[in-house]
């Protein structure tokens, strides 16, 4: 019987809320099984950026990242949020361990092929990616994970990746060893039919249900990569992947209650 482990990924509303954080980090250290979390970057490089005058140019919700933007994201995003989240776990007795894809050689990735647009330093993944017989070996000695959304190439170049990418990928890479639960936790109750009515919580996505509510503009931008990379998990033999509030964690975990789950 395989072992339980979470992956749970935690976006930019909760990291800029540092009263928010701490109280998702209290119930993420409560978590008994195995656990590793993905986080985002939040406006903190966004509001870097504007104080060091480099422009940021996003396209379809994805950030153009060009050299000064991939330093900026860099530091932001594999420095001060990672090693805060970190610290704000050791002083919850949780054995977190901050990492970006380039240390280990964790997650390597390949620069975005687009053919009408120059993504810049942006890095795309896959499972082979993911040196999941690493991963492993850190879960196994009790450590937690905490990756943050910078990946590397092996040639010496540092890549911003999606986090929900990351979060999917990794759950999909160590579902072979592991009862994997991808939680994409955010500021929703879940996936809404009625994105301006908090109670009109959808139970279950598919992916035909995915496309009728993409057809009939139901998605808000933030949530399309969110869903795209939960149905990825799915298809690619993820147990179980949710769409939960970040203040619903305990609950979820205890009684297997709230948010959206994505299904086949």
């Amino acid at each position: 019987m395989k072992e339980k482990l979470y992956i749970i990924k935690i976006g930019g509303a909760l990291i800029d809320d540092q009263e928010l954080l701490d109280q998702f980090l209290e119930q993420f250290s409560e978590i008994k099984e195995k656990k590793i979390l993905v986080h985002g970057g939040g406006k903190l490089a966004t509001t870097l950026a504007d104080k060091l005058g480099v422009e940021q140019k996003m396209i379809n919700g994805r950030r153009i990242t060009d050299k000064d933007t991939l330093d900026i994201v860099s530091m932001v995003y594999a420095g001060g949020i990672n090693k805060n989240i970190v610290a704000k776990l050791q002083k919850k007795k949780c054995k977190a361990i901050g990492f970006s894809g380039a240390d280990a050689n964790l997650i390597k990735a390949k620069k975005r092929e687009h053919p009408e647009i120059d993504f810049g330093f942006v890095g795309d993944i896959t499972q082979k990616s993911v040196n999941k017989k690493l991963i492993s070996k850190l879960i196994k000695l009790d450590l937690v994970p905490v990756f943050s959304a910078i990946t590397h190439d092996k040639k010496g170049n540092l890549f911003n990746t999606n986090a929900d990418t990351i979060a999917s990928v990794l759950a999909q890479a160590l579902s072979l060893k592991y009862e994997v639960e991808l939680l994409y936790c955010f500021d929703k109750e879940g996936v809404l039919e009625d994105v301006d009515n908090p109670k009109s919580v959808i139970k279950s996505v598919t992916e035909e249900e995915f496309s009728v509510l993409k057809e009939a503009g139901k998605l808000h931008k933030g949530i399309l990569p969110k869903l795209e990379n939960a149905l990825g998990a799915v298809k690619n033999n993820v147990d179980k992947v949710f769409l939960i509030k970040e203040t619903q964690l305990k609950n979820h975990i205890e009684n297997h209650h709230g948010g959206t789950e994505i299904c086949l």
